[in-house]
């Protein structure tokens, strides 16, 4: 059945969470794609993203991966909109300020929740009106946890949001780490009365086991707040799609513990993910990880190199610093010892410019002159302004899309032209994020790096990126359709949080 709004401000609600990792990213986009299925016009929305896991859109502006995907999920362009700040770490005090797309510079934690962050309150606030303006319904993610009561006074992404913009808000707990009850009490309870009315209700993700054994927990916690549950969603695994960060490998489960489908020839392949420091994008290594045979691990020990048949340096926030990390873990000479024994390497963005001969650095470390590992004949100078674009080519006869986002301006002076980059024997390197989810151009590449690595290893002919997102999108919906109350749900949307809910104390402090 079709729902929609009756017109002017679409309905909206707001995904919060006890915990980081709760489970917004997937529950947020979960419910997106139900919408979409029931027919609804929706868009996803988040204040305030920081990750180093990102994406361009086709006009030119970077947002957190985790807004495209549930913008996927809602079958709808990606726009700046949907993820108006994004904060990208550079180091554990500083984050680089991403506004409407574009960077705006670098900023200290304090500097930033010191007065920055409420004045991108209005910026914030008018992204989402025009979002809720367009569509009939818009989902957003709150961020960590609403009741960070060192942080509630500049908050623009969690209650800042709901209370200003009049959303309902459902507090989503991961039950698997135990302690559920206690989380949802205590974020309601440290809530200024004016925060506690948005808060409707609670949704549990990743339980085990028989639900009737739960549920005198969920009336004992509805008699103790007042508030319902609006679902109880299962354990599933190979569900942490585009997660904001962290290592995962998204479509076979998580580092070090990848489920893996029969290989189509003899062997498997082995792709060993180098953990660089401030790694970003790392889901560029989804798409392997989503072809038959093949392991993908991430690795920090130079002896896990040994029987990979494919190692990979990913893109970074912080190039020289992994270049150093590298180095000091002996990672780099076992890099030098695989180029010259012709066993794959493959460097994108920053592993690309790793891999080169020297980088000058007077934006992002501002360490000047520095020698890369030499293996591509690649110079490259950081420049201010951020290469953001979304391009397409050809590589080893199939057609690849890509997406670039860097400082680094790479010169190439020898080897074979690869997409951006180049490639010398067995080594390659590009700056294009997302180039293996071109299904024919992943299965060449791979056939490449079998035959390098001596493998029997044959790509699947039917393994399918966009389908396997698909499905996976899918599986969302279903959660939330077979699990979630969700005529409920869609009340809350439509009309806000229920009225006369209880005050809990003692409340958030002055």
């Amino acid at each position: 059945m079709s729902r929609g709004t009756s017109g002017g401000t679409g309905g909206g609600l707001l995904v919060a969470g006890t915990t980081s990792d709760a489970g917004k990213s997937v529950v947020t986009a979960g419910i997106c794609r139900w919408l979409v299925r029931q027919g609804v016009k929706v868009a996803p929305f988040k204040a305030q993203n920081m990750s180093l896991n990102s994406f361009v859109t086709r006009k030119g502006a970077e947002i957190g991966r985790a807004q495209a995907m549930q913008a996927q999920a809602a079958r709808v362009e990606p726009t700046a909109l949907m993820n108006p700040v994004l904060l990208k770490p550079g180091s554990d005090r500083s984050s680089q300020v991403v506004l409407m797309g574009k960077p705006v510079g670098e900023m200290s934690a304090r500097g930033y929740h010191g007065g920055r962050q409420e004045q991108l309150l209005g910026t914030v606030l008018e992204c989402l009106a025009e979002l809720r303006g367009t569509y009939d319904a818009v989902i957003c993610e709150g961020a960590g946890s609403p009741a960070e009561i060192n942080l509630q006074r500049t908050d623009i992404v969690n209650m800042g949001i709901a209370r200003n913009a009049r959303l309902p808000v459902l507090v989503v707990g991961d039950i698997d780490r135990g302690g559920v009850f206690a989380s949802f009490f205590g974020t309601v309870a440290l809530l200024s009365p004016e925060d506690q009315a948005c808060v409707a209700g609670f949704l549990v993700n990743k339980f085990r086991g028989d639900v009737s054994l739960l549920e005198p927990g969920l009336d004992m916690l509805k008699n103790l707040t007042g508030r319902r549950t609006y679902g109880v969603l299962p354990f599933q695994h190979g569900l942490g799609i585009d997660e904001e960060d962290g290592l995962r490998v998204s479509l076979r489960g998580s580092v070090r513990e990848s489920e893996v489908s029969s290989p189509v020839g003899e062997d498997i392949l082995r792709v060993a993910v180098c953990a660089i420091p401030l790694m970003s994008n790392f889901t560029d290594v989804d798409a392997l990880a989503a072809e038959p045979g093949v392991v993908v691990r991430f690795v920090d020990r130079a002896e896990e190199l040994v029987d990979a048949d494919l190692v990979v340096v990913p893109g970074t926030r912080g190039t020289v610093r992994a270049l150093e990390w590298l180095r000091e873990r002996g990672l780099a000479d076992a890099l030098a010892r695989r180029a010259a024994e012709g066993r794959p390497v493959l460097g994108i963005c920053g592993g690309f410019q790793i891999l080169g001969e020297h980088i000058e650095d007077e934006v992002e470390s501002r360490a000047g002159r520095v020698d890369g590992l030499g293996l591509l004949p690649v110079r490259v100078r950081f420049a201010r302004e951020k290469t953001l674009t979304r391009p397409v080519g050809e590589a080893l006869g199939e057609p690849v899309e890509g997406y670039e986002i860097h400082h680094g301006v790479a010169r190439v002076t020898g080897g074979t032209p690869f997409l951006d980059g180049c490639r010398v024997g067995e080594v390659w390197g590009t700056h294009w994020h997302g180039s293996l989810e071109s299904d024919g151009f992943r299965r060449a590449f791979l056939r490449e790096v079998a035959a390098a690595a001596g493998r029997r290893f044959v790509p699947a002919a039917d393994t399918s990126f966009g389908s396997l997102r698909e499905e996976q999108l899918d599986r969302l919906g279903d959660l939330i359709e077979e699990h979630a109350d969700t005529d409920a749900l869609w009340r809350l949307i439509e009309s806000g949080a229920p009225t006369g809910l209880p005050f809990i104390p003692p409340g958030a402090p002055a």
